[in-house]
């Protein structure tokens, strides 16, 4: 993978904010930490790409007969059956 060097201007109380991260021992340098600013603000970016398919999604379905209670529990069971509760 290539790496690119850019520039950045920060304000002072920004640029205490960085050292204050790197000092703490959470980063070891500036580019490690804007490195994960930018990867956590891909997932964010992607994880609302999904949402918001998931509600077009949603939306397209149409209107349910089923019992808002029965949807709940369909729900449930799924992320039990998902080991995800």
């Amino acid at each position: 993978m290539s790496v690119v060097r850019k520039t950045i201007t920060l304000t002072d109380q920004q640029h205490d904010w960085v050292k204050m991260r790197i000092g703490s021992g959470d980063f070891t340098n500036d580019s490690e930490y804007f490195r994960d600013l930018i990867r956590r603000d891909q997932e964010r970016s992607l994880a609302l790409l999904q949402l918001r398919a998931a509600l077009e999604e949603g939306e397209q379905s149409g209107i349910s007969t089923r019992h808002p209670q029965d949807i709940i529990d369909a729900a449930m069971e799924r992320l039990k059956h998902d080991e995800k509760l």
